[in-house]
């Protein structure tokens, strides 16, 4: 017997979709993007006066041929050999823009590691741990999802590792 598809919620995402499903307590936080903002985690971090070390990005990378989630604090950048270390591959290299958005099913700026089109390997950087919360995005530019690192990892089935550089 087939499983109903339950109904997105007017103004749900994929990954709010996802974490009401699986029972996860996180808040929506939703501010005006700002296309001209030279940067989409900064200016979240701005948006909803949370600082930029407790606001994750979340980057699509190619390991060895295969799509690769890094999620890792705004404030800093992602080191490619250190994710590359984390999945046991040898070279990293930022996907394809085009690429990580069809197969993520989001747009860049609004990728978030929850709900994806195509369930990828995911990444998150070990200082997500230091926080009782964390902020990603829910699934389109301008709304965010703050939920404990630990549901996050949870949920992605994430490797923890420290990926990230200052």
């Amino acid at each position: 017997m087939a499983k109903k598809a339950k109904k997105q919620q007017p103004g749900g995402t994929p990954a709010t979709v996802a974490l009401t499903a699986a029972g996860v307590e996180y808040t929506v936080h939703s501010y005006d993007h700002d296309p001209s903002h030279p940067s989409y985690g900064e200016e979240a971090a701005e948006a909803m006066g949370v600082s930029p070390d407790r606001v994750f990005k979340t980057l699509v990378a190619d390991v060895d041929g295969a799509l690769t989630v890094a999620v890792v604090p705004v404030a800093g950048s992602l080191d490619l050999k250190a994710l590359a270390a984390a999945v046991g591959g040898k070279r990293a290299a930022m996907a394809d823009p085009v690429l990580a958005e069809r197969t993520t099913g989001y747009v860049r700026g609004g990728i978030s590691p929850l709900g994806q089109r195509k369930r990828l390997p995911t990444v998150l950087d070990a200082s997500a741990t230091a926080h009782a919360t964390i902020c990603v995005s829910a699934g389109r530019r301008g709304l965010e999802i703050e939920l404990s690192p630990t549901a996050l990892a949870d949920l992605t089935s994430a490797t923890l590792s420290p990926i990230a550089r200052p």
